[in-house]
């Protein structure tokens, strides 16, 4: 009769008792064997852990890896361009000429060559400053400078040596205002005019307007200047009627053609600078 031989074995005990100190000898050997697998296994694992970290920094050339991988992506000496003689950028160091200013070129006679006229300063039939059009009336120009004023004005634009005085009257919805510009030789000659202006601009009838502001008529008078011009206004009701702060309608067109004259004016000394800059060697 056979017996079985995979269970645990059974000693000479009495009446077929397990042998207990055999068993738990067998038992104890197990546990050993399971421990030196474990720790064996730890370390195999880590080997090759440790491997392929080695393997990954040395492909990729970090670390301590060879660094003759990385050489392999750079020029040779070789393929490196030798010629440095091709001329290199240059600048100058010296700075272009500022670009000339307007304000110099109505200064003075020296500069201000170009002509002085009536259809210069006051071009066309109307006057169109936003959507407020006003209609040119008369117009005039003279260089006996005081026969074109009222008061003291003459005395002074002859003491101060007016060259030229042009004048131009505009119209609108029933009042008028001439604008008159003196020319002297200088920029402080027209500055000497403005500040001992007395009396006032003569006002100009005539084309489609009537005498106004004359016979001790209260109108609104201005003067001012820029470079060598001295420009004054006097404006007033077409009817004779006199005019009070209140009326903003003569106060609107009298600083309308009082800004005018001063872009044109302006405007004469950008042309000239701008040729000037244009000319050879300048």
């Amino acid at each position: 009769m056979s017996s079985w031989q995979g269970g645990p074995s059974w000693g000479p005990g009495d009446n077929g008792t397990p042998d207990w100190a055999a068993l738990a000898e067998q038992s104890a050997a197990r546990a050993r064997r399971r421990r030196w697998l474990m720790i064996g296994g730890g370390v195999l694992a880590t080997a090759l852990v440790g491997a392929i970290v080695a393997t990954a920094v040395v492909s990729t050339g970090g670390g301590t890896g060879d660094p003759g991988n990385n050489a392999s992506k750079l020029p040779a000496p070789a393929d490196l361009p030798e010629d440095t003689s091709a001329p290199e950028p240059s600048f100058s160091s010296v700075a272009p000429p500022p670009p000339p200013d307007p304000k110099e070129y109505i200064s003075s006679a020296g500069k201000d060559k170009a002509p002085v006229t009536v259809d210069g300063f006051f071009p066309g039939e109307k006057l169109a400053m936003g959507d407020r059009v006003h209609i040119k009336g008369a117009t005039g120009s003279t260089t006996d400078c005081a026969t074109g004023t009222q008061g003291a004005l003459g005395t002074v634009l002859e003491n101060n040596g007016c060259e030229q005085l042009i004048r131009a009257t505009y119209r609108k919805e029933g009042v008028a205002v001439t604008v008159g510009i003196a020319v002297f030789d200088t920029e402080a000659r027209a500055r000497k005019t403005v500040e001992q202006a007395s009396g006032g601009l003569a006002s100009l009838s005539g084309a489609g307007v009537p005498t106004f502001c004359r016979g001790g008529t209260v109108c609104r008078r201005t003067t001012n200047s820029y470079g060598r011009y001295a420009y004054f206004t006097v404006g007033g009701f077409t009817d004779g009627t006199r005019v009070t702060t209140q009326d903003k309608d003569v106060f609107a067109v009298g600083d309308d053609l009082t800004d005018f004259v001063f872009r044109q004016i302006h405007q004469r000394g950008r042309a000239q600078a701008s040729q000037a800059a244009a000319e050879p060697g300048s």
